[in-house]
């Protein structure tokens, strides 16, 4: 091999490397297998396939009007709750359980919070993935059983990551170890004011998942379960399978307004 010979093949090698390290370093979600289409689960124009689920009510009731569409977006807000949030926390269901899927929406905080609610809820909500069905939740049940991808907003100056998890009756599986505390933080960064996000989730079965931020991988961990030491775990719990395959998504409404829009879902093969 010749000098020019050899310096063109190490110039190949190191434009390879760089390539490679570039993949690896892109934020992007990669597509997932298969011909997926997303598929839009909000019309725009009212709550069709969307069951609400309030604490202190049975599934299917909504006397507030915690939910509604305004303007093509899904608000949730508390001009009806006579100025005290009275722990009702609250869920959207979407009608359907999936199990292996790619789901994205936006999100973003408006206003002030509800009087009542609780300070670590101040420009909270979250998606509740994995989780059971609204009517399978006693009257008084605060949250579903899920896989919560927490979101959050900032307060104008200091530091407060989203697309966090908490895990209200679950476990999950991170760094080969089972996590057993409520809430692990995300990488991602801070979003303060009204600005809308983009959030971005995958669920494979009993598998991966993983969580974007405006096209960024933020977190991921794996096998989500169910909790046997949970109370509200122990009914749905059959068989002593602790997995979660499959199961609902709810948006959630936690004394903070905020809005949704553009929710849209790809069913992974």
């Amino acid at each position: 091999m010749n000098k020019i010979t050899r310096a063109i093949g190490l110039a190949l090698f190191a434009l390879l490397v760089m390539s490679a390290a570039a993949m690896a370093a892109d934020p992007t979600p990669p597509p997932p297998a298969g011909d997926g289409k997303w598929v839009n689960l909000f019309n725009g124009k009212d709550l069709d396939g969307w069951i609400p689920k309030i604490r202190g009510y049975v599934a299917g009731e909504d006397p507030l009007k915690t939910f509604r569409v305004e303007d093509g977006v899904i608000k949730v807000g508390y001009e009806n709750y006579g100025g005290k949030f009275g722990d009702r926390f609250g869920h959207l269901f979407y009608k359907t359980p999936y199990g292996r899927y790619r789901l994205r929406l936006e999100y973003r905080f408006t206003g002030d919070q509800c009087s009542g609610g609780p300070g670590w809820a101040y420009r909270n909500s979250g998606i509740m993935c994995h989780g059971q069905s609204p009517e399978s939740m006693t009257k008084d049940q605060d949250f579903p059983v899920s896989i919560e991808v927490q979101l959050l907003g900032g307060n104008g100056k200091d530091e407060r990551s989203t697309m966090n998890l908490c895990t209200p009756g679950t476990n999950v599986v991170i760094d080969g170890k089972l996590f057993t505390p409520h809430c692990v933080n995300s990488r991602s960064k801070t979003f303060h004011g009204d600005q809308w996000v983009k959030a971005e989730v995958e669920f494979l079965g009993s598998g991966k998942v993983r969580h974007w931020v405006n096209g960024e991988l933020v977190f991921e961990y794996e096998q989500p379960q169910l909790d046997p030491n949970d109370g509200n775990a122990k009914p749905l719990i059959k068989d002593g399978k602790l997995l979660l395959e499959k199961g609902t998504f709810s948006l959630q409404s936690e004394s903070h307004p905020c809005e949704f829009r553009n929710i849209e879902i790809m069913e992974i093969p």
